[in-house]
Parts: structure tokens; sequence; C-alpha cells
């Protein structure tokens, strides 16, 4: 009798796009799932295949809406209830990480609440990549396997072949991953000062180390509203940079996002899929780049799914 698990892959509806090329990568059909859909917008997801015995991976970004997280926790659940072994949740942007600590009074630590929500719904694994703080991890009570893009990016990086390239980092708080870049690269590393006013608007900003006659990539694990990477650009252009890039792993991308980056001086900004880019016709996409991290998940995945180590998918 073979006790060897099945493995099988599953989506949540916002991330169909990313489950299918890791899938792909696997060489796996994704499973076979439904959502009714109720009048009154409650829904219910179903596995519309057996999952009993199996090691089951379901992938979903968190992202708001709500109703993101809240499928993924059904999804868990289900599987669960019907019996699966192993009930793992691959999650390539984990949302509501931003809320990681108190930072002041009278206010939620939303990334434990949400690993306690995992928990609950009987998820025995995450994976995920580029956390927005590291600690994030000891959060969980089981096992996370947390991937950094990186491997994807340096390469392209390289690719570039820029001269006189400076790795920089937008904030004090982003120091450290892009004091990780600038060592792998051998290049120098610049780091920009800013005061913020209130959440998602900066008021100014300057910079800390030597910016004229430098290529420049700024690094940083997400772009929301892009205002900060947006005036970073435009405050090291006029210091003298030749060029400035943006590299983020999460393409958050909101409000006025994709119009501010048409408008600044960045020559490109590199993401991975993570995240899906608006569906809106009318954003100007042309100096967006993406990358996959299907590949990374769909090798990370396999090891765990064979009991092998995954020590080589984690660069920094």
């Amino acid at each position: 009798m073979d006790h060897q698990h099945k493995i099988k892959i599953f989506s949540c509806r916002n991330s169909r796009y990313l489950a299918e090329k890791i899938a792909d990568s696997l060489k796996l059909e994704i499973g076979k799932t439904s959502v009714t859909i109720f009048s009154d917008g409650e829904f219910q997801p179903a596995y519309e295949e057996s999952v009993r015995g199996a090691t089951v991976f379901i992938v979903q970004s968190t992202n708001p809406p709500v109703d993101n997280i809240f499928e993924l926790l059904l999804m868990i659940d289900a599987a669960r209830r019907a019996s699966a072994y192993k009930v793992i949740a691959v999650v390539p942007y984990f949302g509501w990480a931003r809320q990681d600590r108190k930072d002041r009074p009278r206010v939620p630590i939303g990334a434990k609440m949400v690993a306690n929500l995992m928990d609950a719904a009987g998820c025995d694994r995450v994976m995920t990549a580029d956390l927005h703080a590291d600690q994030i991890q000891g959060f969980f009570d089981f096992p996370v396997d947390h991937i950094y893009a990186s491997s994807i990016f340096l390469p392209y990086l390289r690719d570039l072949k820029l001269d006189n390239l400076s790795i920089a980092a937008p904030d004090m708080g982003g120091a450290k991953r892009a004091n990780a870049y600038s060592r792998i690269l051998g290049c120098p590393l610049i780091i920009c000062h800013k005061s913020r006013e209130k959440a998602n608007v900066v008021g100014s900003m300057t910079a800390i180390g030597d910016v004229e006659g430098r290529n420049i990539v700024i690094i940083d694990d997400m772009i929301d509203t892009a205002g900060t990477i947006t005036k970073a650009a435009d405050m090291l252009m006029e210091k003298g940079a030749l060029s400035v890039r943006a590299l983020a792993t999460h393409p958050v991308l909101s409000g006025p996002a994709y119009d501010r980056i048409s408008k600044s001086q960045l020559k490109e900004v590199i993401v991975s899929d993570t995240l899906p880019l608006t569906s809106d016709p009318d954003a100007d996409m042309s100096k967006i780049k993406v990358l996959s991290v299907a590949e990374i998940f769909a090798d990370v995945i396999d090891k765990v799914y064979n009991y092998q180590s995954i020590s080589t998918s984690f660069i920094f």
C-alpha cells in the first residue's frame, strides 16, 4: 500500500494567475474549486475533488480587501475538515504586515492577529516572500518558509551591466535590505532620510552617501502609493544621479501610484508578480518590469513536499 501523500495545488481567486505559473513549473494541474456567492456578498469556497490524505498547498496573497485573507482561511478550514494530511498556505504577499508592532498607543498588531487566524483555521505551514519585517516569522507557532525574491532580482540587475552602480534605501527602515544588495553586488550604499507628515505622506527628504554620477537602484519590499520612491528618485536626480531605478518585491501600487511613477524621473520600476497589477486600461505601465516568483515558490514547494533542505532558496 502506497503511503506517499499526494501533492495538490489549489488557488483562491486573487492569486489564480500566479498559482497557474507555479503549478506549470511543477508540471501539475491546479485543483478544482468553486465559490458560491450569496446575494449579500457572503461567499463559500469548496473543493471539487478529494483532498483526503493529500498535502494541500493553497496559493493566495492576503492584500486588501479583507475577502482575500478570509477566503484563504475558509479554504484552509475546508481542507482540514476534508481530511487533508497537511495544509500549507502559500502567501506570496503577506498583507497587514505593516502592523508588526505597536508604534503608537491603542493600535492593534495586525500581522500577529492574521498569524493567529491562520493557526486557528488549521494551517500547518506558511510560505511567503520578503516580509515587511523579518520578525513576523516569530508570530507563527508553526514553520514559516521566508523566501527572498533577491534570487530573481540580482541576476536582472547584473544583466543591466550598469557602470557606477549604487544601491539606495528609501528610508532608514529599509537600510538592512539595501545593504544586503550592495554587499552582494559590491557597490556603495546610499540612504535616503525622510520625515513623514502622516501615513502615506512624505515630508522632507535628503540623501546620505555619494549620489553624483551614479546609476542608482532604490531597493524596498513594497511600493504602495509610490510617494516615497518617486520623491526619492526626483531628489537623487536633482543631486546629480545619472539614472534612478526602483526595485520592490510587492507592487501594491494603490491610489495615485501609477500616475506618480509615470510622471517621476524613475527610469524603470522592477517588481515581482506576488500581486496582480491593475486591470485599469488607462494606467501607464511603460516603466514597470515584472519578474516572476513562480519558479522560486515551485522549487520550495517541491523541496518541502519531498522533505529536502530549502536553505539554498535563502540568498540573504
